[in-house]
């Protein structure tokens, strides 16, 4: 995307909000701008009326005068970056909701198809650089820029000689920016990299601390985190290099500058071309230009960072579903809930070429039980998500009561399926509000009956502050089994008419499973039920059972039939015997 392409587009959508503020802020930098060439100027009077003419009329008014422009200097310059740091904390919040609500709505697949890590770097890192820019780039160019031009006039008053001198120092200094901004722009990205790097690194580390201690990998853990730290470190510090790459440069211009222009200036004193007074007051104009010149030739680095961070944030703001809402659409109208895929393939973005899914045909009969069964591997999992359209087919079609979900209200669908995951998946937050995720409007008496019905009303009884326990991060505070019933009460308590159940009792003792197994039978009771299963024990009842290996459909039947028929249900159940 073209830099001015990503001006316009920053401006358009949150700037521009918040226009009235930013001119305001401009408003306040020229009376910066004013104050400081005042100082300047007043050196002249005071110089030539005090300490020449030894006027005492003016002994009083020219330091009066001095202390209200150095006031109004600061007061104004307070108020200017009081309001620049408001509206770019207000963007930032506004570009960081942009993305959180993008990262909400996106497809499973784009959130899987890059670590988290980036994700919360772009979130924190690149959001910052665009604050930065905004802040104290664009108030620069505003304060130091008209700061400049107010100085340069008082130069050229005093001597349009010296001030030609003076001025060769600006293209100078613009030519330095230039060259250090698109360098800057390189090494930010590269910093940005190596953010994303470090945070994908410690999402891993906290998530997996219990497998570093059990396999003893700290010595081997402390080595890679050290080199994740170093790598940014590198970066950073090459941005603060690159950052303060104009300083020696910028040094070294204004010493050879002040050389000739006292060297000049002598000359045009000598030939009475220039008074005592217009030198000095010439001399602090220039000294006080040297500042806001300084800090101009950084503005271009720090738009350079912000216009490479706005590079990777638009995509991610502008992210394309391939999944679409279909809010237009016409509601789902469940009559049997028979559930139908029709020749259905199916393969993840990220390795197109292998197929998960291979011309996959199924019935689920409405009100009734149908299994899945399977090595690890072969595509179960899948099969289920794309009943809710998690993920989306890429042939085929699948149909519940002969509509193609694909074309009908994607909220109407979800609305009635509940999936009980083997990855049980919970928010550090209240026991309550785990459980009333499912449906927010839910009474607590509504909870409470789903709860029973899960076999958690009990273990939940005895937490420190019962409904009101904070579980911690993913439930951590719960034991596995315990978890998975907190999974299953939200089930119980949305109520829909589809019930996924991908291995809902595999983190359960034989106790708790068989108690497990009889909420869920009331739970799925008329209602059209797919069940993942390794324990066959579970799904000996079912309906059909469908045979997955490889992505296909080997064989199909009721248990019985399959004893016979199936070489592959066949092993599964009599390993499952040798076990027990």
């Amino acid at each position: 995307m073209k830099k001015s392409k990503i001006f316009v587009r920053l401006y358009n959508d949150y700037t521009s909000k918040y226009i009235k503020k930013i001119f305001l802020a401009g408003a306040f930098s020229i009376l910066v701008a004013l104050s400081t060439s005042a100082t300047a100027w007043l050196l002249d009077p005071a110089i030539e009326k005090i300490f020449l003419n030894k006027d005492q009329t003016l002994i009083i008014i020219i330091p009066i005068a001095i202390i209200s422009a150095f006031s109004i200097k600061g007061i104004s310059l307070y108020y200017a970056k009081l309001l620049m740091i408001k509206v770019s904390e207000e963007v930032k919040k506004m570009i960081q909701t942009d993305m959180l609500k993008s990262f909400i709505r996106a497809d499973t697949e784009i959130i899987e198809d890059k670590h988290s890590g980036k994700y919360v770097s772009n979130i924190n890192f690149d959001a910052t650089l665009i604050t930065r820019m905004l802040g104290e780039a664009f108030l620069s160019i505003f304060k130091d820029g008209l700061t400049l031009i107010g100085l340069l006039t008082v130069m050229f008053m005093q001597n349009w000689k010296l001030s030609l001198i003076a001025i060769i120092m600006i293209p100078l200094a613009s030519l330095t920016a230039k060259i250090l901004g698109k360098r800057m722009g390189k090494v930010s990205t590269q910093a940005q990299e190596k953010s994303g790097d470090l945070n994908r690194y410690l999402i891993d580390l906290f998530k997996n601390h219990k497998v570093i201690k059990i396999f003893q990998r700290e010595n081997f853990e402390n080595i890679r985190s050290e080199k994740f730290v170093n790598d940014l470190k590198e970066k950073s510090a090459k941005i603060s290099a690159v950052y303060i790459r104009s300083t020696p440069i910028m040094e070294i211009l204004t010493g050879i500058m002040i050389a000739i222009l006292i060297f000049y200036s002598g000359k045009l004193i000598f030939n009475e071309e220039l008074g005592i007074n217009n030198f000095f007051s010439f001399l602090a104009a220039m000294m006080l230009a040297y500042q806001p010149v300084k800090t101009l030739t950084k503005v271009n680095v720090a738009i350079s960072q912000g216009l490479s961070a706005a590079e990777r944030i638009i995509p991610i703001i502008d992210l394309k579903n391939n999944i679409e809402l279909n809010p237009e659409a016409s509601n789902l109208n469940l009559i049997n809930a028979d559930i139908v895929f029709d020749k259905v393939n199916f393969a993840y973005k990220a390795n197109n070429e292998k197929q998960v899914l291979k011309n996959i045909s199924l019935n689920f009969k409405g009100g009734k039980m149908t299994a899945l069964v399977g090595y690890s591997g072969s595509g179960k999992s899948t099969i289920l998500n794309l009943i809710p359209r998690i993920y989306s087919p890429n042939d085929g079609k699948i149909e519940i009561d002969n509509q193609n979900i694909s074309k009908i209200n994607l909220s109407s669908l979800r609305k009635e399926i509940s999936i009980v995951d083997q990855n049980t998946t919970l928010f550090d937050d209240t026991v309550l509000n785990n459980i009333k995720y499912a449906k927010p409007d839910a009474s607590d008496e509504e909870i409470f009956e789903a709860s029973k019905h899960a076999m958690c009303d009990e273990f939940i009884k005895n937490l420190e502050n019962g409904y009101s326990t904070l579980i911690g991060e993913n439930g951590v505070r719960l034991s596995g089994g315990e978890k998975q019933r907190l999974s299953i009460a939200r089930a119980f308590l949305k109520k829909s008419k589809i019930i996924l159940l991908d291995e809902a009792t595999s983190s359960l003792d034989s106790k708790t499973e068989e108690k497990i197994q009889n909420a869920l039978n009331k739970l799925i009771l008329n209602k059209t039920t797919i069940v993942i299963a390794h324990r066959l024990s579970t799904i000996l009842n079912s309906e059909k059972i469908y045979v997955v290996d490889k992505g296909e459909i080997k064989d199909s039947g009721n248990h019985k039939e399959l004893l016979s028929t199936s070489s592959v249900y066949k092993n599964f159940y009599e390993r499952q015997i040798k076990q027990n």
